[in-house]
């Protein structure tokens, strides 16, 4: 049975370079799930407000590819390992699905686009299909005491951000806390290491040009897209 787009998210990300690599990293991040029209019955959501997170499973929508390989190389490990897919959340898997647990931040039921759910610290690109929606239930998912296999030698991960204020006063007040903490997860790719390299995020219609250099974050430039 082929699944069904149930929703959209709408987020600052028009790319996928700089979307932190795991939902929750960046709490200060603020996303829309949108309803498709069939689905936007506020009825459908009733009973959902009592729930502080939600699950979202969702298609990496730019990653749908045919075929696939046993093994991934996973970014933080510096692009040179090897491991098996479903030792990984990469996106290049058997079925392009993702997983995120959100913060449920609050409900519209009745805006003119149906039920809104804003919710915060997604790692969805604007746009990404969503699949469905299901409640976190605490007594059951979770497990304090699971262990994070490799991954867990990344936890915690950060770099330094140096971020001049004249250049962050570009930045809405209200997206400031969120861009830092983007940046702080360090966005380039784990093999690459030029302190030469500029790169530029696309976040919430700014283009925002950095240098990372001894674990040092340095942003040069903050402007507005060419559209």
């Amino acid at each position: 049975m082929q699944s069904k787009v149930i929703a959209r998210m709408h987020s600052d990300f028009p790319a996928k370079f700089g979307i932190p690599r795991q939902s929750g990293l960046v709490n200060a991040l603020k996303s829309t799930v949108v309803f498709e029209p069939v689905y936007r019955n506020p009825d459908a959501v009733r009973g959902l407000e009592e729930f502080s997170h939600i699950w979202l499973i969702w298609q990496f929508s730019e990653a749908v590819r045919e075929g696939w390989s046993p093994t991934v190389r996973p970014p933080r490990m510096g692009g040179n390992t090897r491991m098996g897919v479903f030792a990984t959340r990469s996106p290049f898997r058997p079925n392009a699905i993702g997983l995120s647990c959100v913060k449920l931040e609050h409900i519209e039921p009745n805006s003119s686009k149906g039920p809104l759910l804003y919710v915060s610290g997604a790692d969805l690109m604007d746009g990404t299909p969503i699949l469905d929606i299901k409640p976190y239930l605490p007594g059951v998912d979770s497990h304090p005491d699971a262990i994070g296999g490799f991954a867990d030698s990344f936890r915690g991960y950060a770099v330094e951000v140096q971020c001049p204020e004249e250049l962050l006063s570009h930045v809405p007040e209200d997206r400031r806390e969120a861009l830092l903490g983007i940046l702080a997860q360090d966005p380039r790719p784990s093999y690459q290491n030029d302190p030469e390299r500029l790169y530029g995020l696309s976040f919430g219609g700014l283009n925002v040009r950095f240098r990372v250099c001894d674990g040092v974050l340095l942003v040069c430039e903050i402007i507005p897209e060419i559209l």
